[in-house]
């Protein structure tokens, strides 16, 4: 027996059913009967659906946090150390992999040492990374605060 010779056991293999495809009992409604919210495209009441009174999960409490505050990209002082180069924005750091979501802001991280003088151009940045950059000769930069907090401060 060679490999182009194999065929499965006579009968163990069946062609789908091709409904809607002329005669033969299920061709013009093909099974799905006559009108009907279940004879159309797309038909169902969906997963939660209770025959029409409130569905279980909006009759439950809600506790706890929904999704509260802003999520970063997370860059780290050791991964800013082993990239080339001494300036760093979105765009490099984008370019290096190191961040992915375009729709996220970058945060700057004090994790890990930094052994020479980059400046860093970020949306956010921890006061140790900061300090940190800072310490090896480099600048971390932010963007200006907006009149509103500007106002706050003073």
């Amino acid at each position: 027996m060679k490999l182009h010779e194999l065929k499965p056991h006579a009968g163990s293999r069946k062609n789908r059913k091709r409904v809607g495809r002329g005669p033969g009992g299920t061709d013009k409604t093909a099974g799905r009967g006559h009108k009907g919210q279940k004879a159309r495209s797309g038909a169902g009441k969906g997963a939660f659906f209770e025959g029409g009174r409130s569905r279980l999960i909006a009759r439950l409490p809600k506790r706890g946090f929904n999704k509260v505050g802003t999520t970063f990209e997370i860059v780290k002082l050791s991964q800013l150390d082993v990239l080339q180069g001494d300036t760093f924005d979105r765009a490099a750091l984008e370019l290096a992999g190191l961040v992915r979501r375009k729709n996220n802001p970058v945060k700057l991280l004090a994790t890990g040492e930094l052994t020479r003088a980059v400046t860093v151009h970020v949306d956010a940045a921890s006061a140790a990374a900061i300090q940190a950059v800072e310490a090896a000769g480099g600048r971390v930069v932010l963007p200006e605060a907006t009149s509103e907090t500007a106002e706050k401060a003073e």
